[in-house]
């Protein structure tokens, strides 16, 4: 099946953003022939210095292809260990299931990579949406006691996110 909609996957994604990445991926509801297949993948555009921030796929293992540019990228495992590595053009990387990873344009020209996931709906939670952007909002308390900040820093970053 192909797709010749505006958001295809041919098409670089826009970057103009405060992350300076766009994310385009073609999941079950865009592409409802996936249903039941436990497949899908994603177009990741990066502007120069441009993050596709910390998340986690809930349902599903990620496969990262760089096609053009230079991508630094890394996961946490369950035991708080931080795993990184710089991708060229051509290098791939594995984020496992539900931990949190992220990738980054650390230099000054775009990249696009490439992304397969072990699911037809694999989910998406962004960390830090989670933490400040939930509607209603998280408690003060939680958030202070577990950033470890205070009040005024919280309000500072939720106000990032409304």
């Amino acid at each position: 099946m192909t797709s010749t909609s505006p958001d295809s996957i041919s098409l670089a994604g826009n970057t103009s953003n405060k992350l300076r990445s766009a994310v385009n991926l073609v999941n079950v509801e865009k592409l409802p022939g996936l249903n039941t297949l436990g497949i899908s993948m994603a177009r990741i555009d990066y502007a120069p210095y441009g993050l596709n921030p910390p998340h986690t796929h809930p349902r599903a293992t990620e496969i990262l292809v760089v096609l053009e540019g230079s991508l630094y990228v890394g996961f946490v495992a369950t035991d708080n260990k931080l795993f990184t590595k710089v991708l060229n053009k051509g290098d791939s990387f594995v984020f496992p299931i539900g931990l949190v990873h992220f990738q980054y344009n650390y230099g000054t020209t775009n990249a696009v990579a490439f992304a397969g996931l072990s699911s037809q709906n694999p989910g998406t939670i962004r960390v830090a949406n989670t933490l400040f952007g939930s509607k209603p909002p998280m408690s003060d308390d939680v958030l202070t006691k577990t950033l470890m900040v205070d009040k005024k820093t919280v309000d500072y970053i939720q106000a990032q996110f409304q």
